[in-house]
Formats: C-alpha cells, structure tokens, sequence
C-alpha cells in the first residue's frame, strides 16, 4: 500500500533550515504505519531536504554559514533571476530522502532529524511525504 500527503511550510529567511521530523512522524502515527518507507521530496528548485543532528542547533547555522561560502550569494552567476546559488545549494543537499519505518517510528540515529531547506525565502513552500508499507 502506497500513502501520499503533502504538508504547507512557511520559511522565515532568505537560507534557513525547518526541522520537520514531529511532522512526518505524527503522520505515521496518524495513519497507524508500524513497517515500510518513508520518502520526503521537495518539489521545488531552490530548497532542499536533508538528515543531520538536531539536537545542537549550531549545527544548522554552521551547515548554512559554510554552504553560504561555498555557494555565496552573488558570483557573477548568468542565471537572470537572481537565485542562481539556490539553485546551486538545492542540488547540494537533494530532494529527497528515504527512511525505514520501523515498530511506528522513523528509524533515525539518536541524533537525527529531517530538515527543510530553504535557500530562497523567506517563502510559502511544500513538501511530499510518501510511504510504502
């Protein structure tokens, strides 16, 4: 069986990264999921999702200050609109992830969340949870 749902997200700042873990776990709650996939996509070209530590958040503002230098904001980029380097950072990080779910839960290290990345905001934005059981 095969579950699909999309979740609104409201991003604060220009880069910014949203922990969504509470979201896509009362989803499987909600739904009474015990086995099978979770994938989360991002459908759109200048944000991103990825799995890091959340427990310290310094930890996103360290993964945002060096993708900011490594992808700064303005580099003579052609691209027109102006957010050539969101584009560039989305395909950094991806737009998708997959995760096992296992006994009800996402089965994540202790340390592990889910983050929507936001690299053109602040902005309304969504992402897609599917899960296969």
């Amino acid at each position: 069986m095969m579950i699909t749902t999309t979740y609104s997200i409201q991003t604060n700042s220009h880069t910014q990264m949203k922990d969504i873990t509470h979201q896509i776990q009362g989803f499987i709650r909600e739904k009474g999921i015990q086995e099978g996939l979770c994938t989360i996509f991002i459908p759109h070209t200048t944000a991103g999702v990825t799995i890091n530590e959340n427990a310290d958040p310094d930890v996103t503002k360290d993964m945002l200050m060096e993708l900011n230098k490594i992808v700064p904001l303005e580099d003579n980029y052609r691209h027109m609109e102006g957010n050539a380097a969101a584009h560039i950072k989305s395909s950094m990080m991806g737009f998708s992830e997959s995760i096992i779910i296992k006994d009800g839960k996402l089965l994540l290290g202790t340390w592990q969340g889910v983050y929507f990345c936001e690299f053109d905001g602040p902005r309304r934005r969504k992402y897609i949870i599917q899960i296969l059981t």
